[in-house]
């Protein structure tokens, strides 16, 4: 029992773990001879106390694991953030580079409830901030569900427009060809993709300006943040891209007029009423973790029939969004933005967090800091001395791990729970 609790302790509250059989084993390996000593480690899953190896699933989405959802979102706070002050390799002089934080929101596809910052809805009705009936349509028997689903499935499509018309426009701002732009300046940016309670897609993003050699080189003397925030306006305004044409309707796409564009400062020098970077990297970081279905209540995995979707409680415009992409995506003309596979998400099947090369540090390596860490306290725990840092030793891993199942028995989940509740200490 102790172990079991240790093991699943381990899983720092993960409520679907991935279940893996195999091995590991780790050799002692002297650095300077090349010499393999003995077995320092070995484990098996079978002689583990749950059976298997338990791991994490890494699930970004709250609704599925809270606890490796906060990780998520924990991790991208931080890339985020490293690109602002600096940090994970990113030097500190980033701060002082220009920088936007921008908003990027959708077209209209028909009025829905909302609630304007004066007046009142449309319907009339001053809604509450939590009211159930909040960005779903006026009627939704003219609403247009065949754009909104489209524009989800070619947002990000829109996004790669805009990033290369932006270095367009900073360019011709500057006086400069394009060729010549990549020898001053460069463009970064880290970005999340949001829904809107009415379920389309809209865009947050962090935008800089950097030497051309990225986040270790300061901009030109030209570069300010007056001439990114018009650049990013000239370049959303051009953004378009053309849809298909279905039953002689063709479809274009752009994003919508609402542009929010707001200079990043710090409270050291420009106060705390500022936006600043810490609020900055915290709003990102919030929206990394939540799908369609925090949004709009829509599902957070793929249907594999249609017919799920009577027996499932789902809202009336999410249902409406889910089979309007289910029956587009059954044109074959349409097939490569597979909107079957992507009803769930409402016709969106892009990435909800990406960035430049060097904007600043990646997910990957923000993980693999943590796991080798975490391999060097346990290995300390077993007393393995050649971890030291001035040590003639290092370490050889032999492993192979096969998937074996997903989630936790009716008994560890009970045991997990009393973990989380402060009950399973003894």
């Amino acid at each position: 029992m102790p172990g079991l609790m240790s093991q699943l302790r381990g899983l720092g509250g993960c409520a679907n773990p991935i279940r893996l059989d195999g091995h590991r084993t780790e050799y002692t390996v002297n650095t300077t001879t090349g010499e393999i000593g003995p077995v320092a480690h070995h484990i098996r899953a079978a002689d583990l106390p749950a059976g298997h190896l338990l791991v994490r699933c890494n699930n970004r989405r709250t609704t599925r694991c809270a606890s490796c959802a906060e990780t998520y979102r924990r991790d991208t706070y931080q890339l985020i953030m490293a690109g602002l002050k600096g940090g994970k390799g990113t030097p500190a002089d980033v701060a002082t580079h220009p920088r936007v934080f921008a908003t990027f929101t959708a077209p209209g596809f028909g009025p829905v409830h909302n609630r304007p910052t004066s007046g009142r809805c449309r319907c009339g009705t001053q809604h509450a901030a939590d009211a159930p009936e909040l960005g779903t349509p006026l009627d939704p028997d003219t609403y247009d569900y065949e754009a909104a689903v489209l524009w989800n499935a070619h947002a990000s499509k829109i996004w790669a427009r805009f990033s290369i018309y932006l270095r367009r426009e900073v360019a011709k701002r500057a006086g400069l060809t394009q060729r010549e732009f990549a020898e001053h300046a460069r463009v970064s940016f880290g970005k999340v993709a949001e829904y809107q309670k009415r379920g389309a897609i809209h865009f947050h993003a962090v935008i800089r300006l950097d030497g051309p050699s990225g986040s270790d080189a300061p901009p030109p003397a030209w570069a300010t943040t007056d001439l990114l925030a018009d650049a990013i306006h000239a370049a959303a305004k051009a953004a378009r891209v053309d849809g298909p044409v279905i039953d002689g309707r063709a479809h274009s796409f752009a994003f919508g007029r609402q542009l929010d564009t707001r200079p990043i400062r710090t409270p050291d020098f420009d106060g705390p009423t500022q936006l600043t970077d810490r609020a900055v990297a915290a709003y990102i970081a919030k929206y990394a973790t939540k799908g369609a279905e925090t949004a709009t209540g829509t599902l957070d995995r793929p249907l594999r029939f249609l017919a799920e979707l009577a027996r499932i409680a789902v809202p009336e415009h999410a249902r409406r969004m889910i089979r309007t992409a289910w029956n587009l995506g059954a044109r074959k003309d349409l097939a490569d933005l597979r909107l079957r596979a992507w009803a769930h998400m409402l016709g969106f099947r892009g990435h909800f967090s990406t960035k430049t090369r060097r904007y600043s540090t990646t997910l990957g390596a923000l993980r693999t800091a943590r796991a080798e860490w975490r391999r060097l306290q346990a290995a300390i725990a077993r007393g393995d001395n050649h971890t030291a840092p001035d040590s003639e030793e290092t370490t050889l891993v032999l492993a192979h791990w096969a998937y074996a199942a997903t989630g936790l028995t009716r008994a560890e989940e009970w045991l997990a729970a009393g973990i989380a509740g402060g009950d399973g200490d003894e």
